[in-house]
């Protein structure tokens, strides 16, 4: 196996990675930017109250978003297994 196909594993990777955490993270930064701007408004200062709102979208992100994360993680694991042949020659 050459170098191109090691780069692109690591590329496939990456991406991966990327699209499986994104959806979580971002739902995690907006529900983090209105618990901010309400305590902002509200002048609440504890830094507690962004945390219950965060695990919500958290764990709201993972029901909808989670056939997709497991889907996109199996398509990977099986091209990562059928590579096994070639990588170890």
């Amino acid at each position: 196996m050459m170098i191109d196909d090691f780069l692109r594993l690591g590329q496939l990777a990456i991406q991966t990675a990327l699209y499986v955490s994104a959806p979580i993270l971002g739902l995690g930064l907006i529900a983090g930017l209105v618990v901010s701007i309400f305590q902002a408004a509200t002048q609440i200062s504890d830094s507690s109250v962004a945390f219950i709102p965060k695990i919500g979208a958290a764990v709201l992100g993972l029901v909808v978003f989670g056939h997709f994360m497991i889907s996109r993680i199996a398509k990977f694991t099986e091209l990562l297994y059928s590579q096994i042949p070639t990588l170890i020659r």
